[in-house]
């Protein structure tokens, strides 16, 4: 009795073994080819992202030099009109505290 089944059990046991063996490839390979989909993917994901990136950083300089160019607008008009009025006038005193605030900013 201990012989026979000892030949079942290893029967059994090289049946397993084989069957492992075989889909292991399988597996291997669809998680290959899953891994690189993934890959494929994120490649993707992180070029649009560069891309969208690099748009704003340039709309920011536009803006940040827009910007610029309408604070020198602004000091430029705040001079004309503190040159227009007198500096004992009411408007011309708040004008240069305006115009300092600003240019100590």
């Amino acid at each position: 009795m201990c012989i026979s089944s000892h030949n079942i059990y290893t029967f059994m046991h090289n049946k397993q073994s084989r069957r492992c063996k075989i889909q292991l490839p399988r597996l291997t390979r669809r998680r290959i080819r899953c891994q690189e989909e993934v890959g494929k993917d994120m490649v993707l994901k992180n070029l649009k992202l560069y891309i969208e990136n690099i748009t704003i950083l340039e709309e920011n300089e536009k803006l940040r030099k827009k910007a610029s160019l309408l604070h020198q607008e602004n000091l430029e008009l705040m001079s004309e009109i503190q040159k227009k009025f007198a500096p004992s006038d009411r408007v011309s005193t708040t004008l240069d505290l305006l115009l300092h605030n600003k240019e100590n900013q």
